[in-house]
């Protein structure tokens, strides 16, 4: 139990500060939809994935809808882990299949928090994964640096999402645990978060491919140095074996329900319209947006925002953000700026690559903590009342 204390007393200050910027949220939401007749609970727990959620939480795989252009939308394209979380909640609490989503998203959420904590703090003031000091950097050290990521990472314009019953907290959750567990060495850990995180979105991948890079480049490591006793890499194969398991284990299964085999899901998900182009679906739809002026403003953001994107992750890059992060990072911001899903949903399949945060966390600690108070705090009042904006109207889809 100490050894559990001692870390989480070290990051009470970041978790509180994240629980203060989410309450806001909720708070300025609750208001704004009273104020336009709506439920801030409803827009929380029955609305657009969420209700696809508590369907299979409460129906179990093989709902579809047929839309009039031929399109199918199958229930089959949400992965499991939620749904089984859902289910769970609500055989073992007086709760709805909804409210038990919502209360794991909370939970959840409060996890991620503390997860990103763990691998900023780890990253810019703690020893790393081969024993030796991190680089010491300006700007007050790591416990500082994660608090400032977790703040950053709470104010999101689309934070919002981090309270709905939706899988991004709980995915966020597991991939930041476990790339905490492959800088800190304990791969067979990093291996089961990686499983469980395959089984809770497709940008699972993410944390598959941080996982085996890591640990393809240690074993390379041991064989250019000294090599590493047979009994310690062991662990290191385990956690790399354990970490597919959970997407492939549902591609698979998906894949035989289907009767499709091994690309069955690839079929579920074109039904959805959703695939993997390049970028070029995102590409026209940015440039149609400069087809007229009012539009064109639209596209100028859309073109700045795809640039502060790319722009964090090589100022990472430059500095030093351990391989597993740039990896993770990378295939994260890939799979969501390069497919041809809906592309008003490209801001929150982002979200969970939390470590594009670090370098302006980074900054922020370098400034006088007034300063740096003044900016988040701004920034958070801005997200709340973003946020109900946005969920009261179209929303995430």
């Amino acid at each position: 139990m100490n050894d559990l204390a001692a870390p989480l007393r070290r990051a009470a200050p970041a978790l509180l500060g994240y629980a203060a910027v989410r309450a806001l949220g909720l708070v300025v939401l609750a208001v704004w939809s009273a104020a336009r007749g709506k439920s801030a609970h409803t827009l929380l727990t029955a609305r657009w994935d969420a209700l696809w959620y508590t369907r299979v939480a409460d129906l179990g795989y093989g709902y579809e809808v047929r839309l009039p252009n031929g399109d199918v939308h199958s229930n089959l394209a949400f992965f499991p882990l939620l749904p089984w979380l859902e289910r769970f909640m609500h055989a073992v609490s007086p709760l709805s299949y909804a409210d038990g989503g919502l209360v794991v998203s909370v939970l959840a959420s409060l996890a991620a928090a503390w997860g990103i904590f763990a691998v900023a703090d780890h990253v810019y003031g703690r020893r790393n994964q081969e024993g030796r000091e991190a680089r010491p950097w300006k700007g007050g050290g790591g416990r500082r640096v994660g608090m400032y990521a977790v703040l950053l990472w709470a104010v999101l314009p689309i934070g919002i999402v981090q309270s709905m019953a939706y899988s991004e907290s709980l995915f966020t959750a597991l991939a930041a645990w476990s790339l905490y567990a492959v800088l800190t060495g304990r791969w067979p850990a990093a291996g089961v978060l990686a499983l469980f995180a395959g089984l809770t979105r497709p940008v699972g991948l993410a944390v598959v491919a941080a996982v085996w890079v890591a640990g393809i480049a240690s074993f390379v490591r041991d064989r250019s140095t000294a090599p590493t006793p047979g009994a310690l890499a062991w662990p290191r194969a385990l956690g790399m074996a354990l970490a597919p398991l959970g997407a492939a284990g549902y591609v698979l299964w998906v894949g035989h329900r289907t009767g499709k085999g091994p690309l069955g899901y690839l079929d579920v998900q074109a039904g959805w319209r959703n695939g993997f182009d390049g970028g070029a679906a995102f590409a026209r739809f940015v440039g149609e947006k400069f087809t007229s002026f009012p539009s064109a403003l639209a596209g100028v953001g859309l073109i700045v925002g795809v640039g502060l994107v790319l722009w964090l992750y090589v100022v990472g890059v430059r500095q030093g953000q351990p391989l597993p992060l740039l990896v993770y990072t990378g295939v994260v911001t890939a799979l969501a700026l390069c497919a041809s899903s809906y592309f008003g949903s490209k801001p929150r399949l982002l979200m969970p690559a939390f470590p594009l945060l670090l370098p302006l966390a980074l900054a922020l600690a370098r400034l006088r903590t007034s300063r740096s108070a003044w900016v988040v705090g701004g920034v958070a009042v801005a997200s709340a009342v973003y946020g109900a904006f946005w969920l009261n109207g179209s929303g995430p889809p």
